[in-house]
């Protein structure tokens, strides 16, 4: 199962960076409204700070117990945190604007989950095949989407392997750390290379697409994680 609420929320200060708002974010859909991304939503500069707000913090590994015990395979390191001030950041950040015309069920997008997750996944780490649970989060909310920001990845490529660009040659490119998102009879509905800056949303719940994390073979994969909560 996905990723839900947590119980290891770290209340450390965390030097979050000042998220700008952005103007016509570019939206690539895969299914619809079900599945698309958002390229550049995070600047170069905000996701290298968040990467390095959360090294600062320091990840704690995340693991599961495999198929044989019912749960997807998990490898990777994690933060959460309880942060509604950084959640309403980053949804007035252009996000908001995004779901203005999405409903589900009669309700309208709110804001976003405020337990704020960081994943980092280092050569080898991977996250098996799963789906994202909604969650409940009273006051009538419900979420219904999940948001992933990439904050490495290739620069505005399309490539399967996507490398970073960067000029910065003592950090390795990333390559693998695909999301690949699949429909029936294991076809493949999507196959999403990082981006460095480029957020991710599906929906979650009872529609989620079955969907994994490739395994990364080269360089460090970090993930900025939400959801969108609806009322």
């Amino acid at each position: 199962m996905g990723d839900g609420q947590g119980t290891d929320c770290t209340k450390a200060a965390a030097k979050w960076p000042i998220i700008k708002t952005k103007k016509n974010l570019q939206i690539t859909r895969f299914k619809d409204n079900d599945l698309f991304t958002v390229q550049s939503f995070f600047s170069p500069a905000e996701s290298k700070a968040f990467i390095k707000a959360a090294e600062a913090i320091g990840f704690s590994h995340q693991g599961s117990l495999g198929p044989a015990k019912g749960e997807a395979y998990r490898d990777n390191d994690r933060i959460s945190v309880n942060d509604p001030a950084l959640a309403d950041t980053v949804w007035e950040s252009g996000l908001n604007k995004l779901f203005s015309d999405i409903k589900i069920r009669g309700k309208v997008a709110v804001g976003l989950n405020p337990n704020i997750r960081l994943y980092r996944y280092k050569v080898g780490q991977r996250f098996g095949r799963h789906i994202d649970e909604s969650v409940n989060l009273g006051e009538g909310k419900r979420t219904y989407y999940t948001l992933l920001v990439y904050l490495s990845g290739g620069i505005k490529s399309n490539s399967k392997n996507a490398t970073n660009n960067s000029s910065d040659s003592s950090v390795d490119p990333l390559i693998g750390g695909e999301t690949v998102f699949y429909g029936s009879r294991n076809s493949v509905v999507a196959e999403v290379a990082p981006i460095e800056g480029m957020a991710l949303l599906h929906l979650h719940g009872d529609k989620c697409l079955l969907h994994e994390a490739r395994n990364v073979t080269k360089g460090v994969k970090y993930v900025f994680r939400s959801d969108v909560a609806f009322a």
